[in-house]
């Protein structure tokens, strides 16, 4: 255990220990000493809240932006940017990367972990590419689990409600003479929305299973071993959203369903050199399977070899004429140059010589990526006011698809990173520190940050803070070559029961990195003879180098043309009134501006949430919470969830019986206009047995 530098005596106002965090530098610290923001969602609010996914538990994150694709797909955001994508922030779990660096994306329903598994969940709010590299522009979220020595007998729940809510959870925790262990098994399913914009039934829903296995060894008093594997099984519906490109094409399409596997393992040795000297190695695998066939429908055209080489030269003059092509049937090619046209008028021939046919085949969306992750770390305390982390990671990141990439693409990022953290005075720390990454596709980076804290007493802080950031372009952004192979083609095309569409885009292989410079003033501090601790932040960021366009198939042109700025100030607040009553508040006020207005659709200029927990004695609590914010995509946001729970004692074991009622108070779809539900209201139930 690393020891805290020492403060005079006459600073401390009571003898209550100072809270830690580890997430913002990777040093313990106390919320006042951290350079930057932290939210820290305990166990007892994430149970209070009753909620079933993690990117619901981020509601109570100020500045936090929570919506959904559909049904099974959440989207999260801080402060903003593009509303279908989370390329801009880091995910963790227990130190493991759950971002997907091949698609950019955060898969959030299909995290393999339990809520019921998780101890809490610390989020930097702002930049941090020098603890956690490149991804970590915007945040990190650190979901950290129980340990197997907190988890010992056995725990089964089961909860069902409306909507088609019907989850299970069972763990068995056992101890012996130098280690501890944990199994957990749970699964969860719902219909996510009930209609699209049309009033149509909303193909949404979920089904999944998970497996985690938590383990951890005490070698000799100064050596540990933790080790963990995790999988996740499971079925994402999809609607049928393809629209064949040429007019007056008829037939059946099919749904596009995920079948979605993850599997992942980790191992870390953590030596203790002495009480100021500590140094652990973690290395994980992961892998994650999405698998996803449809059939689609549309002329046969779309397979001549003359219109995909047009696409190829002017792939604006081929849209327009395959979605006009009837109107250039009898008069030519449309005006452009030699070679378009002469190509067009092939394709129109081609047309007219019956390749307006209806032919429908299966095309395979799936895609497979792996990643493997080796990081060493160094904690030392030089003296009671100096304190050193340091250390190198190496991740090799693999992707394999035949629509996204034709084939395989990896990737190898080397980084190095390092803080220092001085107590110059008993009430001045300075911070600085530095990260050095070299990816094999995109180059090297280098990212500061200082921060200068000045600490009124332990508990009471203020903190400016300058830090640079930089998010690599992921392999799709940059190196994309997404074209569909379509099989099973019926009646054939061009003779052939096998094609490729003859829409192909290309990535542009030379993307730059998007650059951030963030700074931010604040105050942290904890009241301890009021139970209250209190957060202010003012911010002002700004990104450069923007990759800011949607990720499709159609014209799909990536640069780094793009920017954005967000200023402007959170709060939070949590008061324990008393042994019975906590109150909790957020808020955020989020101005951005964007050059591409796409950016800021997914940020809320005014968002934040409340939150009262009561213990009314005789094993019966209650939590009431508000969520709300403005306007995510032009929507509005308004919601008041309430739980009551009540304990069973049962000798050494004990039921608890909980409800959960959710009620929107605005009338607006969810993010998209979509996603619609039946009724405002909704209510699920759960028990759960300890032993």
């Amino acid at each position: 255990m690393i020891s805290s530098p020492l403060l005079a005596d006459d600073l401390f106002l009571d003898t209550e220990p100072l809270p830690q965090v580890l997430t913002a530098t990777r040093l313990k610290q106390s919320p006042a000493a951290v350079p930057g923001s932290m939210t820290v969602l305990d166990n007892t609010l994430i149970n209070a809240t009753g909620a079933r996914d993690i990117s619901e538990l981020l509601r109570l994150v100020p500045g936090m932006m929570v919506g959904h694709i559909n049904g099974n797909q959440a989207a999260v955001n801080y402060h903003g940017t593009n509303a279908t994508g989370a390329r801009r922030m880091q995910v963790l779990i227990d130190g493991r990367s759950v971002y997907r660096a091949g698609l950019a994306t955060v898969d959030w329903s299909d995290i393999p972990v339990a809520i019921e598994d998780i101890e809490r969940i610390e989020v930097f709010r702002g930049p941090n590419t020098v603890s956690y590299g490149a991804n970590a522009l915007m945040a990190v979220i650190n979901i950290i689990t129980r340990r197997p020595a907190d988890s010992q007998g056995t725990r089964l729940k089961v909860t069902h409600g409306e909507r088609g809510i019907n989850d299970f959870y069972a763990s068995q925790g056992v101890g012996w003479d130098n280690g501890e262990l944990r199994l957990s098994l749970s699964g969860q399913q719902d219909d996510g929305f009930d209609i699209d914009r049309n009033g149509a039934d909303y193909r949404d829903s979920r089904r999944l299973n998970r497996f985690n296995l938590a383990v951890s060894h005490s070698l000799d008093e100064r050596q540990s071993l933790d080790w963990q594997l995790d999988a996740k099984d499971g079925t994402n519906q999809r609607p049928y959203t393809y629209q064949p490109v040429f007019s007056g094409i008829t037939g059946a399409g099919n749904n596009s369903d995920v079948t979605a596997k993850d599997y992942a393992g980790s191992l870390r040795w953590t030596l203790d050199i002495d009480p100021d000297h500590s140094f652990y190695v973690q290395g994980s695998a992961q892998h994650w399977d999405r698998q996803q066939t449809w059939r689609a429908c549309d002329a046969e055209l779309s397979f001549s070899p003359q219109l995909t080489e047009l696409w190829q030269l002017n792939p604006n003059y081929t849209e327009r004429l395959a979605r006009n092509i009837t109107r250039f049937t009898g008069t030519g090619a449309p005006p452009g140059t030699a070679a378009e046209q002469a190509l067009a008028n092939q394709a129109l021939t081609q047309w007219r010589s019956g390749a307006s046919r209806t032919v429908c085949g299966d095309i395979d969306q799936s895609a497979r990526e792996s990643r493997y992750d080796l990081e060493l770390q160094d904690t030392l305390s030089l003296s009671d006011s100096l304190r050193l982390v340091s250390g190198m990671n190496y991740r090799y990141d693999r992707a394999d698809s035949q629509t996204y990439f034709n084939g395989t693409l990896d990737d190898t990022t080397w980084r190095a990173f390092g803080q220092l953290e001085w107590r110059a005075s008993e009430h001045w720390l300075l911070q600085g520190g530095a990260s050095f990454e070299d990816t094999q596709l995109i180059g090297s980076s280098l990212t500061p940050r200082v921060a200068v804290n000045y600490l009124i007493n332990p508990r009471h802080g203020l903190r400016a803070v300058y830090s640079e950031a930089i998010r690599s372009p992921d392999m799709f952004e940059n190196n994309v070559n997404w074209s569909y192979q379509v099989s099973n083609l019926k009646p054939g095309a061009f003779g052939q029961s096998r094609a490729r569409y003859f829409v192909r885009t290309r990535g542009p292989g030379d993307l730059d990195q998007e650059h951030m410079r963030s700074r931010e003033l604040g105050y942290n501090g904890y009241f301890a003879g009021q139970g209250l601790a209190l957060d202010v932040k003012l911010f002002h960021d700004d990104i450069s180098d923007m990759i800011s366009e949607p990720l499709r198939n159609n014209q799909y042109i990536a640069s780094n043309s793009n920017s954005a700025r967000f200023s402007g100030a959170e709060t939070q607040l949590d008061w324990r009134v008393s042994s019975l009553d906590r109150l909790r508040l957020t808020y955020a006020y989020v101005d951005a501006e964007a050059s591409n207005p796409l950016d800021a659709r997914q940020t809320a200029r005014n968002s934040g949430s409340a939150g009262w927990l009561r213990d009314w004695g005789q094993d019966l609590n209650s939590a009431l919470f508000y969520y709300g914010d403005d306007a995510l995509n032009g929507y509005r946001f308004e919601r008041v969830d309430a739980r009551l729970a009540k304990r069973i004692r049962l000798g050494k074991a004990s039921v608890e019986l909980a409800g959960v009622l959710q009620q929107r108070l605005d009338n607006q779809p969810s993010t998209f206009a979509d996603n619609h539900y039946d009724s405002r209201q909704l209510m699920y139930f759960s028990a759960e047995f300890e032993l």
